[in-house]
């Protein structure tokens, strides 16, 4: 299993359950995309099944540790998603409560159902599982993923153990892109983009369609600087009606804004976006206020894509707006 960077007192929180035998049945991981809450549930889910742990940790070493990590222990059950937003159907929820019900057949005695990235995931399904967490058969556990907890109903959450999964410092994404055999210029080069997150600063690396996205909402600031309309208009058109695109690059233009109003205000500020120099840029030419409005619209462009309202007349309102704005 991939080390684990960071995140130490969540790992000692979890030893400790572990140890003293009071593993919670049902865990939220929660954090920004990229932040290592798949690794965390694996984890997690290793803790549970190790036949030999080490002071409430995994040992990495035993049959069950390999299982898990290698993706195929008969009893770690991960969800499929389904349907255009990657979501869980309430036909899923039902085949993976009928499987909960089947006893374990291995050395912990317990059985454990995954479901990752929870973000699209309908309330009717939520409803169907919230049976099952309400009383679980005393060997199943549950773990969920996601980037907020407002993913799921307040009934949900009240019945879980929310963790939240942070990034890590700069250097020690570096430390950890090295060791999964980036050169140490790939490393800089994505952490100064990502910064801390080791999941996005992987997918800059290996990922060009990531890197264009960068790119391009670099040029998105650009224009904005510019107060050009019309570029403004054509690069966001040019994402298409990918969703996925689309909401990456949104996501990534809204941290440039964040970073503007933040150095408004403290120019040694701490960032978040992909460029400095952008941020930098955009905070002579916007307000801390105008940033705000800009943040909001775009917020409400990200939310209109989640709806299925068509992607290029929401871009096209989008560059109108933040135009007027400035």
């Amino acid at each position: 299993m991939k080390k684990i960077y960071g995140n130490e007192y969540l790992l000692s929180t979890m030893a400790n359950m572990i140890k003293n035998d009071k593993a919670t049945q049902s865990v939220i991981f929660c954090g920004e995309k990229g932040s290592g809450k798949r690794l965390m549930a694996k984890y997690y889910t290793m803790s549970l099944m190790c036949e030999s742990p080490v002071d409430g940790r995994p040992c990495g070493k035993c049959n069950s540790c390999h299982n898990v990590d290698k993706g195929y222990h008969p009893d770690v059950i991960y969800a499929p998603r389904t349907g255009k937003l990657g979501g869980y159907s309430v036909e899923t929820a039902r085949s993976v409560i009928n499987q909960a019900y089947i006893k374990p057949n291995n050395n912990s005695g317990k059985k454990v159902c995954i479901f990752t990235d929870c973000k699209n995931t309908d309330p009717r399904t939520q409803n169907v599982l919230l049976k099952l967490i309400e009383e679980p058969p005393e060997y199943a556990y549950f773990i969920f993923t996601c980037e907020s907890r407002t993913d799921f109903l307040p009934t949900i959450i009240s019945r879980c153990v929310c963790f939240g999964v942070s990034t890590v410092t700069e250097e020690e994404a570096k430390q950890a892109l090295i060791e999964d055999d980036c050169t140490p210029e790939e490393a800089e080069s994505a952490v100064k983009c990502f910064h801390g997150n080791i999941g996005m600063c992987g997918d800059y690396i290996r990922d060009e369609e990531l890197r264009k996205q960068v790119d391009l909402t670099k040029s998105l600031a650009d224009s904005i600087i510019r107060k050009d309309e019309y570029m403004l208009n054509v690069q966001l058109f040019s994402l298409g009606s990918g969703r996925n695109e689309v909401k990456t690059v949104l996501s990534m233009l809204d941290k440039l804004v964040r970073d503007a109003a933040v150095l408004g205000r403290d120019k040694d500020a701490e960032l978040i976006g992909c460029s400095r120099e952008n941020a930098v840029a955009l905070s002579g030419r916007l307000t801390p206020y105008q940033a705000v409005r800009i943040h909001n619209k775009i917020e409400l462009a990200d939310k209109a894509v989640d709806r299925n309202v068509a992607i290029p007349l929401t871009t096209a309102a989008l560059a109108a707006e933040i135009i007027e704005i400035i």
